[in-house]
């Protein structure tokens, strides 16, 4: 690893961190970024030309693995025309007709260059269409780093000591109200606290930013009727869970119709790419047709555009895949809960999907409060095991291991053989 270590060493001396993105500094886990030189399948390769078994996938996007030849020969193609033009293109149209067909809470979508992006528009949309300000979010959630969202974060905010951010004024912040997930009875009470001043409920179905939370049952259903109640938009942020949980998002899993999705990751094919999208009478607030002002100079960029139209297209006519990696998924829960049955080790597997998150710490997590509770140091002695072994995990306990297409049964199989090694000696 001593390239990684002569590069990060270049790279602190001129970005912040040596990274763009903290969580990518290994702090947390007291080692070393690898420096990535390519990807292909589940695997990744560093300067060094070592391997991995990769369960990050650029934290989700590629739900395909990487590389993938049908979103590859996408993008040769696009680029090959120009890489971006700032007009419109058919492209723009594919990719909506797709997010609207596959997400039927869409009737209109706009596109964006990132989930923060995303988040933030939809949110100036509820206000903008409700006439409202304040904003109900879910402590633990994250939404992006857009200075409203920034309270009581999740996410590499969590391991920061920081609920929020340096820099964000007590005025941008003020109106975000902060709710307790799972726990219907906190929602209800701010709403009843502040009477008809609340434009939207935004929540992450599946919370991914505090490791994997699920939501429990009638809870997501419960905050939709409060919602409808109080004259207030609900937002669900499928940033992470659109097109991963199923190919109608986690929405269509668990029968959930919000006014408004925030969408990311898998529409972009790891391209950088966001979008926000809803009912059509609250969309068509949107500029130009609407006074609500949202604009982007890369926006529905053509080779973004064609990598999401590729990987879309591929979920929407394999079905398959979805089966394929929730059986794997499941096989590494199930596997990694016997080996702590067995081994008496303090750790919860929380999983859905091809989603899951090994937390360190005896109490069932539930929301931000509980998953506070995992004791990090442990976590960071079983990473750097695991890398050690030639297995990419998240940098940090707060967040979800993903599994894609690309991934082996072989694959998963010497993972469980390599975390019930790590975690006989560190429990």
């Amino acid at each position: 690893m001593l390239k990684s270590q002569e590069l990060f060493k270049r790279a602190q001396e001129l970005i912040p961190g040596g990274v763009n993105s903290p969580i990518r500094n290994f702090q947390s886990v007291n080692s070393t970024p690898r420096f990535i030189e390519s990807a292909k399948g589940a695997r990744m390769y560093d300067v060094e030309g070592n391997g991995y078994i990769d369960y990050i996938g650029s934290w989700g996007p590629l739900i395909l693995g990487h590389a993938h030849p049908e979103v590859v020969k996408a993008v040769q193609e696009a680029a090959a025309k120009g890489l971006s033009f700032g007009a419109s293109t058919k492209a723009e149209i594919k990719m909506a007709e797709l997010i609207c067909e596959m997400i039927p809470s869409i009737e209109m979508v706009r596109m964006v260059n990132s989930g923060t992006e995303a988040v933030m528009s939809a949110i100036r949309v509820a206000r903008g269409y409700t006439g409202k300000n304040k904003v109900i979010k879910f402590e633990g959630c994250y939404h992006g780093h857009s200075d409203a969202m920034l309270v009581k974060a999740g996410s590499g905010a969590m391991l920061t000591g920081v609920p929020s951010s340096l820099g964000v004024p007590e005025a941008c912040a003020q109106d975000t109200l902060t709710a307790t997930y799972n726990d219907l009875e906190s929602v209800a009470a701010l709403f009843e606290q502040n009477n008809n001043q609340v434009a939207a409920v935004i929540i992450e179905l599946v919370a991914g930013n505090m490791g994997v939370v699920l939501p429990e049952t009638s809870f997501l259903k419960g905050v939709q009727q409060l919602c409808q109640e109080n004259n207030a938009l609900l937002i669900a942020d499928e940033v992470i869970t659109g097109f991963r949980v199923s190919n109608g998002g986690a929405q269509k899993y668990y029968g959930i119709k919000p006014d408004l999705t925030t969408l990311g990751k898998i529409i972009g094919g790891g391209m950088p790419v966001g979008a926000y999208g809803g009912k059509k009478e609250i969309m068509q607030q949107v500029s130009p047709l609407g006074a609500v002002y949202q604009a982007g100079t890369l926006s529905g960029n053509p080779v973004a555009m064609a990598a999401g139209i590729a990987q879309l297209n591929f979920l929407k006519n394999n079905p398959q895949v979805y089966e394929y990696i929730a059986k794997l998924s499941h096989t590494l829960c199930e596997g990694l809960r016997d080996i702590i049955k067995r081994h008496d080790v303090k750790a919860v597997v929380n999983g859905i999907g091809s989603l899951s998150c090994l937390y360190f710490t005896d109490h069932k997590v539930t929301n931000y409060a509980e998953a506070k509770m995992s004791d990090t140091e442990k976590y960071s002695k079983y990473f750097n095991f695991m890398l050690s072994k030639d297995i990419y995990l998240a940098p940090a306990q707060f967040e979800a291991t993903f599994v894609s297409y690309a991934h082996t049964e072989e694959d998963i199989a010497y993972t469980l053989d390599c975390a019930e090694t790590a975690l006989k000696t560190i429990k």
